[in-house]
């Protein structure tokens, strides 16, 4: 794979060249907005404006992000989820394939209405947003126990194996930046004890099933008193706690975090149950969420947001896994 510094050049050349597949205003300007499994650009022209995805290559098929669309919009025709909506391109096609000479495989793309909104501000008090966030979660949790997609699930899975397996979706913890003999050692033994745990924890309907698995608070736009849930692009087939564990991602230490379970927890009741013994594993999730993102910092350092987390991310998941092997282990 190319270096970020040239792989970004080639994606906005693609990104201008594909603007035709849409029906986009003549003129209209691109500029980049997010880097991640993605890249994100916003489109703009007089009376338009529209969120452009280019998907990462390999990452999802073509079926697959379909299903993700395809779920979205299911969430958002019941008024479950406000979510904003893909275009569709020229030949109705809401995932649209772009080729250029200098990159090495095609890109999936899409399309969405742009959202208005801002993302909650990390500095400010997040309980409210929290709450809503737990409340979306048990609604989505109801959603997927009677939706059922169009055709088998090409989504990706987020349990343990996926984590930790020998094939995991973001690669090795152990390759990430500064994980230390001393940090592997007591990394090891949170990794059994989440597996452990885990595996008498079990996949029932109740407690597994297909997830948003990114709701955190870059995901979220609030305005007014609307709120906004974006980029279900990591969307599979998970444990339901997942979603809170993933909602306080690269925050796990924040001193707002059992506020902000307990918001989570007191919006998701509200809308479904859920039990003190489902409860009492959140912990495990938000430890094999962290390790995830540990993996995932390693294996996507050429970008920013990872380049900017690597100094210090390994020594503090080692805090965060000798607390959580104190009281779980």
């Amino acid at each position: 794979m190319a270096p970020l510094a040239d792989l970004l050049p080639r994606l906005e050349r693609l990104a201008k060249a594909s603007l035709r597949l849409w029906p986009v205003p003549e003129g209209a300007t691109l500029r980049l907005i997010n880097v991640s499994e993605n890249t994100t650009w916003l489109v703009e022209a007089p009376d338009f404006r529209a969120v452009l995805r280019i998907h990462r290559a390999a990452y999802h098929s073509r079926r697959g992000i379909e299903q993700e669309l395809e779920w979205s919009q299911a969430l958002a025709a019941l008024g479950t989820v406000l979510t904003p909506a893909p275009i569709a391109g020229r030949d109705g096609a809401f995932v649209q394939q772009g080729h250029a000479p200098d990159l090495d495989d095609p890109r999936f793309m899409v399309m969405f209405h742009f959202a208005p909104g801002a993302q909650p501000d990390e500095g400010n008090d997040l309980t409210t947003p929290f709450a809503s966030l737990g409340a979306i979660a048990a609604a989505m949790h109801l959603h997927t126990q009677q939706w059922q997609p169009t055709t088998p699930l090409e989504r990706l899975i987020w349990d343990d194996e996926a984590v930790f397996g020998p094939n995991p979706t973001w690669g090795d913890w152990r390759a990430a930046p500064n994980v230390t003999p001393e940090i592997v050692t007591v990394l090891e033994q949170a990794e059994a004890t989440v597996r452990r745990r885990l595996s008498a924890f079990g996949k029932g309907a109740d407690r597994y099933g297909l997830i948003h698995a990114d709701m955190r608070l870059a995901n979220l736009l609030i305005d007014g008193a609307t709120t906004r849930l974006i980029d279900f692009d990591d969307c599979g087939l998970g444990w339901h706690l997942y979603d809170f564990a993933a909602g306080i991602s690269f925050i796990e230490d924040h001193p707002q975090i059992p506020a902000l379970r307990a918001a989570w927890l007191q919006g998701y009741r509200q809308v479904r149950p859920l039990s003190a013994c489902d409860e009492a594993e959140i912990d495990t999730f938000i430890m094999l969420r962290r390790m995830a993102l540990l993996a995932w910092i390693g294996s996507h350092i050429e970008a920013p947001e990872p380049q900017m987390l690597a100094p210090d991310f390994a020594a503090r998941t080692l805090v965060l896994a000798q607390r959580y092997l104190a009281s779980h282990g």
